[in-house]
């Protein structure tokens, strides 16, 4: 890893957005707070790793903890994507972003959204699905064998990097996902999630790292073209320029699960 790369990585790790929670009408009794709780979150985290001061602020003896849950206008935000590709795909664009920031999410600790949520009763399933995004990725890079020679000990270290916000202990390991095999030059397939913001749904694409009909570097403009034409592509809070190398982004700009998380504008 070289210095720029790493001055690039801390950067996009250090991200942070400034949000406002504001509790539920109909989860509002005469003992709750009436001032909302502000919070700088993280991007690369996700909102059950990032919320306890919130739970603690607003959670009274007659609510259940496990049924926390956030919503932006009426949109329930999904907890198992990070809080920044949540954020770009809801608020990505300046001009929707009408009330600026703070970021203003409602807390809820009823109604649970099932329809539209993963239920989540530990921060274990937060860990499960981290994980399992982590071997798929590493399957779409590598044909899955740098997970398959990591350790217990290290799949540990990971998380637990993520999960106290530790830049070192996550990228110590996460390093090796980043690199590419002895043998090849770039990854097998570029991991990418796509957010329409138009549906709130999230696509997939199995994208090469580089063009199939001139066998150069794949960039950001011709993913567009092949993916969504005429659209605003947005990661970690920006647009990359168009001449940008899908793989450079790949290995810069992912989230700790290894995926590029675009939101489509």
């Amino acid at each position: 890893m070289t210095i720029e790369d790493r001055e690039v990585l801390r950067e996009v790790w250090d991200g942070r957005i400034p949000a406002v929670f504001t509790l539920a009408e109909q989860d509002k009794d005469e003992d709750s707070p009436s001032d909302p709780f502000y919070l700088m979150l993280p991007r690369m985290s996700y909102l059950p790793l990032a919320t306890d001061k919130v739970k603690k602020y607003f959670l009274r003896d007659s609510m259940d903890q496990h049924n926390m849950w956030f919503d932006y206008k009426g949109t329930p935000l999904k907890w198992h994507h990070p809080i920044g590709a949540l954020y770009d795909v809801v608020r990505g664009r300046v001009l929707d972003n009408d009330e600026g920031l703070p970021w203003q999410i409602t807390v809820h600790f009823s109604a649970f959204p099932q329809d539209q949520l993963i239920p989540l009763h530990s921060r274990e399933v937060v860990e499960s699905n981290f994980m399992s995004a982590v071997k798929e990725a590493d399957q779409l890079k590598h044909g899955g064998r740098i997970v398959a020679s990591m350790q217990k000990k290290d799949h540990l270290q990971l998380w637990t990097g993520l999960q106290n916000d530790k830049f070192d202990q996550f990228w110590a390991i996460n390093r090796r996902l980043m690199e590419t095999v002895s043998g090849e030059d770039n990854f097998k397939h570029i991991p990418i999630r796509f957010h329409l913001a138009n549906n709130q749904t999230v696509t997939q694409k199995l994208i090469k790292p580089f063009s199939e009909s001139t066998n150069d570097i794949l960039t950001m403009g011709e993913l567009q073209e092949l993916t969504y034409p005429s659209s605003t592509f947005i990661i970690q809070g920006v647009s990359p320029s168009a001449d940008t190398p899908v793989q450079w982004l790949s290995r810069h700009l992912s989230y700790p699960d290894n995926f590029l998380h675009i939101a489509v504008h």
